[in-house]
């Protein structure tokens, strides 16, 4: 903790000045690379370029206690226009009633319930909508002024939260999960007698099988594809 910083800035200038706060954002920008989210072009005369800024957050345990300097790159979603830099918006939200008739099975049937976070979850997402930002604050991405970032993949802010959830959908279907009759943030993977159950609530993931080995598996396949 004494390796944390108890402020949040409020913007990138203040937290240049912190070197937790430049790890933070470092980190952020080593997500956003690893997965491919963007490259570098020409300005367009003819697109709508979207801004973008640096959120700082603290994450704090149950003891009010900082765990974590979190920084996030986010675009300014409010300067899209509908039809041109999205089309809908949509964000995988199990329902209540989903979320507790799987605690109530998993309770009936004593299994083991695990919980994943997919960590910068909209990074995973392709979009389909040509989006164009401006090169991150604080950092030097080209010394070209006239270069910004084409999207590939999505980010926290755009109005695309639905490439992420047809990212997850696809790739449970290969794995092969069914969605839920209920709701299309429930999946359930049958083999035999036994099966797998998980929910989905936009980047948290809880799941539980009465088999072990199918939630070992599970959890490694997706710390592999994520």
């Amino acid at each position: 903790m004494a390796l944390l910083s108890s402020t949040e800035p409020e913007n990138v200038k203040e937290a240049c000045k912190d070197e937790c706060w430049v790890k933070a954002m470092d980190e952020e920008l080593e997500q956003i690379e690893k997965n491919n989210t963007w490259e570098l072009v020409p300005r367009p005369k003819d697109k709508n370029v979207i801004g973008t800024k640096w959120i700082f957050k603290n994450k704090l345990n149950k003891n009010g206690e900082v765990v974590r300097n979190k920084a996030r790159l986010v675009c300014k979603g409010y300067a899209q226009q509908e039809g041109i830099d999205f089309e809908e918006t949509f964000a995988p939200i199990a329902r209540l009633g989903a979320i507790r008739m799987f605690l109530s099975l998993s309770s009936f049937q004593k299994f083991k319930i695990l919980k994943m976070d997919v960590k910068s979850s909209f990074l995973n997402g392709d979009l389909e909508e040509q989006v164009y930002i401006e090169k991150s604050d604080g950092f030097i991405l080209e010394n070209d002024p006239n270069l910004v970032c084409r999207m590939k993949k999505a980010l926290y802010g755009l109005k695309a939260p639905r490439a992420w959830y047809y990212c997850l959908d696809k790739y449970f279907h290969q794995q092969g999960f069914s969605k839920g009759s209920a709701d299309s943030n429930l999946y359930i993977k049958l083999e035999n007698d036994k099966f797998l159950i998980l929910v989905v609530y936009v980047d948290d993931i809880i799941f539980g099988s009465n088999e072990e080995a199918m939630i070992q598996n599970f959890s490694l396949v997706m710390k592999k594809e994520f």
